[in-house]
């Protein structure tokens, strides 16, 4: 009994284009299709139906196909037979050689064998079917052998119906050549166009009603040399059956007008317009299906592109086969899979070194060494880091450690800063490089003030204490070719870090340097006071010490 899976949640982002297919997940749903090739008018509700509903099983789709299949199969077949008749009345028989009992006999024997020929060609291909529909309600992704077997179907389908039409051709031709030999090579002709025609729709209609099946099978490995019919082979089996065969409906009622000494004017007329007519028909249905077997996935892999051209990496294009056009599929997935690994790269590389320096490293490449840059720098610090280690369980003291770095970040960012480093229980800013910012030391004072009164309000459980510093310093990557990374280092970054240690010891937390008065503007420097000037553990020249107002330092 077939089995269905339910349908989960789709995966957020990521959205195929063109034909919706099968989950990543045996015998999962089909994702829903958010942009699909457009399609005519009256074809598009057509190819919806064959296709069915987005989020369909892969139970449910093979059982669709196999019914669908089945049903055209057996049309192809009505319709083959239908061509032999058509050829067997246009093209006049044998004066004198053919009695009204042998014309009966001919279609009672006609009519016999595709009245059996035809269900067991159908029950031949529900073989087919039950293996396809025993790997969809399967588990475990498909191997090699299992694909293989799916994309031969439409192969092996034809194959068969060829066998069995070539059985058919050669039963009449011997049961008919003892009476009439032009009779025979009539009906042996009419008999072979009908069975290419048979044979080709066969396969067309088959890969095409397989399709999604195809889809949600190739979604996870695409086979590699698989010796299928490519785009040429297919070019041609539709040109066999919209242009050779009427073609050689002509040649063989030219033939006989040769051998026919006494076939009509008009006989001849009747029979070049209903070829005639049948090579324009199904020529434009045939040409029309082909185009369309690669316009479709060509179609999918442009409007893939236009996502990616805008930016939006999480696409995917349906595999519809092992041909050129499949590969051409399956090789925009992996390029589309390769850029959202660069991105994702890209992004760690950010977080790790800072967005600007990820960009600048990723445009102009990396050399160890560095250059002079104006930075001002921030240096903050946690008081007590030890003792809560020892008194608080190491989750609550990692959350309270990630509730304190996630204001850190937030506040400088917004002020146009970085995070260049976390060094424990602390973290160094930068503003001013890689790439220059205007206003730097302003900025900083701007940063510090606003950090001290967030992590006051955000983060109470923990105290902080926050140095500020501007200068000259050199900004540049650091450490051997196999591991480096981008720091500053100078005298600024020294000075923020020893400002910091002597915060630690006042009310306010917060001291900068008071040189960054002068340099930022006249409204941010009204919010903070001049101290003492004092020589800090390490440097040889003094310091002039400032802190914000008192009513800068907390919120009301």
């Amino acid at each position: 009994m077939e089995t269905e899976q339910a349908e989960p949640a789709p995966r957020p982002g990521r959205t195929p284009i063109g034909l919706a297919t099968g989950g990543g997940r045996p015998g999962g749903p089909a994702p829903a299709s958010s942009q699909a090739p457009r399609r005519g008018p009256w074809l598009g509700p057509l190819w919806r139906f064959v296709d069915g509903a987005p989020g369909d099983s892969r139970a449910r789709i093979a059982r669709r196909a196999r019914i669908l299949v089945t049903v055209a199969t057996g049309l192809a077949n009505l319709g083959g037979a239908l061509v032999v008749l058509a050829f067997a009345v246009v093209v006049p028989d044998p004066v004198g050689e053919v009695s009204e009992r042998l014309r009966l006999v001919n279609l009672i024997v006609f009519a016999a064998y595709v009245a059996a020929a035809v269900p067991v060609g159908l029950l031949l291909g529900e073989r087919f079917f039950r293996r396809v529909r025993r790997m969809a309600e399967a588990h475990d992704e498909p191997d090699r052998h299992e694909r293989l077997l799916l994309l031969y179907g439409p192969l092996r389908l034809m194959a068969l119906h060829l066998t069995l039409w070539g059985i058919g051709t050669v039963g009449w031709v011997v049961i008919n050549a003892p009476f009439s030999a032009l009779l025979a090579v009539k009906l042996g002709l009419t008999s072979l166009l009908g069975g290419l025609t048979t044979c080709t729709v066969v396969y067309l209609l088959t890969e095409r009603l397989l399709r999604r099946t195809v889809t949600a099978t190739l979604r996870s490995e695409m086979p590699r040399r698989t010796g299928l019919p490519g785009v040429v082979a297919r070019s041609v089996l539709a040109w066999g059956l919209g242009t050779a065969v009427p073609i050689l409906g002509l040649i063989t009622l030219a033939i006989g007008s040769f051998l026919i000494a006494k076939i009509t004017v008009r006989d001849f007329a009747v029979a070049v317009l209903a070829l005639g007519g049948i090579a324009l028909i199904v020529g434009l249905g045939v040409t029309y299906g082909a185009a369309r077997a690669i316009a479709d996935p060509v179609e999918s892999v442009r409007l893939g592109l236009a996502r990616v051209e805008r930016g939006d990496l999480d696409v995917e294009v349906p595999v519809y086969d092992a041909s050129e056009v499949g590969l051409l599929q399956a090789g925009f997935n992996h390029m589309a899979a390769g850029l959202r690994e660069h991105e994702r790269l890209q992004d760690l590389f950010g977080r790790q070194v800072g967005a600007d320096v990820a960009r600048v490293a990723l445009e102009r490449g990396i050399d160890l060494g560095g250059e002079l840059r104006e930075v001002a720098v921030i240096f903050v610090d946690l008081l007590g880091s030890t003792r809560l280690a020892a008194d608080r369980p190491p989750g609550e003291v990692v959350r309270l450690l990630n509730a304190f770095f996630a204001v850190v970040v937030e506040v400088i960012g917004a002020h146009g800063g970085w995070i260049n480093k976390f060094e424990g229980d602390a973290a160094l800013a930068v503003f001013g490089a890689p790439l220059a910012l205007e206003g730097a030391p302003g900025r900083a004072l701007a940063a510090s003030r606003e950090l001290d009164r967030r992590l006051r309000a955000d983060v109470p459980e923990l105290e902080a204490a926050i140095g500020v510093s501007a200068g000259e310093a050199v900004a540049g990557h650091i450490g051997a070719e196999e591991r480096f990374e981008y720091t500053v280092i100078g005298d600024p970054v020294n000075e923020a870090a020893r400002l910091t240690d002597m915060a630690k010891t006042t009310e306010a937390r917060v001291l900068a340097a008071g040189s960054l008065l002068s340099q930022a503007s006249p409204g941010e420097a009204a919010r903070w006071s001049l101290g003492d000037e004092v020589t800090l553990r390490g440097r040889t020249r003094a310091t002039r010490l400032a802190s914000p107002r008192p009513g800068d330092r907390v919120p009301s």
